[in-house]
């Protein structure tokens, strides 16, 4: 089974909690804090595997959850970090953000791997905030919750070559002839089902990658048929070579065929429109294929045209030739521009709040990343951490905004789903 789309649902770890301890040892006569630290969470981690050809094993794992760190201890002792989650994909996978649809990655080597979701650090112990002033802190935090993301996973198969053209015209029986790759071949429309590739090795050493595209047919960028499921394929390709039936054995027109692929092409991707391509005019053996090149030559008469018969095994070696040399001549670009990509610089603006605050009925309610954080890392059973939380939204200004939107003592004050009262 072919699978080349997945969506999952990425939870990264929770960070352990700290621990609020004192030490208490008999002969000892200075005790103090000691609690320890939490572990960071787990990360959710992508990696290349060279063996696989698919996402089928993602297929039916709707959330990746990643474990929590260890809580600390008293005694001074630390909590360990969780263990990583390590989720193989095979080379050519895409990881794309749904909520931003910036490309978190884009795996193409041996050796990459990228975390996609970061497992949230641990919580301090009190023996972390001990201070001059206070010495014997009597609270700790909670852990760091780990990130949750809605990804996609895509597969674009990794080929030098990519074969296109429509249904029948003698794609996958060229492949049969020049690598060992064994597509299913017969004398029915969309016998190829999911893409194959295959390694073209020459005599003079040289070799190359080729890939079988499905069969397209008039509105496939459009999603009828198979859709743009297999041009998304043709995208890591350097040079898009073209099969037509120039003997219009379908009972169709060669250039008709020709103008309806690029039609396609040009409407899913202007970037693939301008690959570098090459026209291979198949079935030179049959009855009317010499007339018909004539026509299409006068039609083209710009156009790299290499006339085969994948059949016979005729005409392949030049086009071979001309594959390999042309392909040492094109440069690699990256596929995706820099403002697809997910940038992880950080911005800071001194006008910009980092919270925001709306009134719903008689409810103040405030939003924001970094207040968010902050409510779910504090132990609201321990009262010198609610007074910390209480210090932190002061000094971030949140109370002094609430008195110029008009708020009264008194009044209610949400954050996520709890509802505080607003007071001294």
């Amino acid at each position: 089974m072919f699978v080349d789309e997945i969506t999952l649902k990425i939870v990264a770890g929770n960070g352990g909690d700290g621990c609020t301890s004192f030490r208490r040892e008999k002969f000892v006569p200075m005790g103090g804090p000691d609690g320890g630290n939490g572990g960071r969470g787990a990360n959710i981690i992508f990696k290349v595997d060279k063996g696989l050809k698919t996402l089928v094993d993602l297929r039916y794992m709707k959330i990746i959850k990643g474990e929590k760190g260890v809580n600390g201890k008293g005694s001074n002792k630390y909590g360990s970090n969780a263990e990583d989650v390590v989720i193989n994909v095979p080379m050519g996978t895409t990881i794309t953000d749904l909520d931003t649809n910036l490309i978190i990655a884009d795996l193409t080597k041996e050796d990459d791997e990228i975390v996609v979701a970061h497992g949230g650090r641990g919580g301090k112990g009190n023996k972390s905030f001990a201070t001059h002033d206070n010495p014997a802190p009597k609270f700790s935090e909670k852990g760091e919750p780990g990130e949750i993301r809605l990804i996609k996973c895509e597969l674009k198969l990794l080929a030098d070559v990519g074969l296109v053209g429509l249904p029948s015209v003698g794609k996958s029986t060229l492949l049969s002839q020049i690598s060992a790759s064994k597509p299913k071949i017969a004398a029915y429309h969309f016998t190829t089902l999911s893409p194959n590739l295959g390694v073209v090795k020459l005599k003079n050493t040289k070799s190359f990658v080729m890939a079988d595209l499905p069969g397209l047919i008039e509105g496939a960028s459009e999603g009828i048929g198979l859709g743009d499921k297999f041009l998304r394929h043709a995208m890591r390709t350097k040079i898009l070579c073209h099969i037509i039936d120039m003997s219009g054995s379908e009972g169709r027109s060669p250039i008709s065929d020709y103008e309806v692929i690029r039609k396609e092409i040009e409407k899913y991707s202007e970037k693939l429109a301008k690959k570098v391509e090459v026209i291979v005019a198949n079935k030179m053996d049959l009855d009317d294929s010499l007339n018909n090149l004539k026509e299409f030559k006068k039609k083209y008469p710009d156009k790299t045209i290499f006339p085969i018969s994948a059949m016979n095994n005729e005409g392949i070696d030049e086009l071979l030739n001309y594959l390999a040399d042309k392909l040492e001549e094109i440069e690699e670009n990256n596929l995706y521009e820099n403002s697809d990509l997910e940038s992880h610089m950080v911005f800071k603006f001194k006008e910009e709040k980092p919270y925001t605050i709306t009134r719903d009925g008689d409810i103040w309610v405030i939003k924001g990343e970094q207040i968010e954080k902050l409510f779910n890392m504090t132990k609201f059973n321990e009262d010198e951490a609610v007074l910390r939380f209480a210090r932190k939204l002061k000094g971030m200004g949140v109370e002094d905004e609430l008195e110029r939107l008009g708020a009264k003592r008194g009044d209610e004050v949400q954050i996520l789903d709890y509802i505080f009262e607003f007071k001294e």
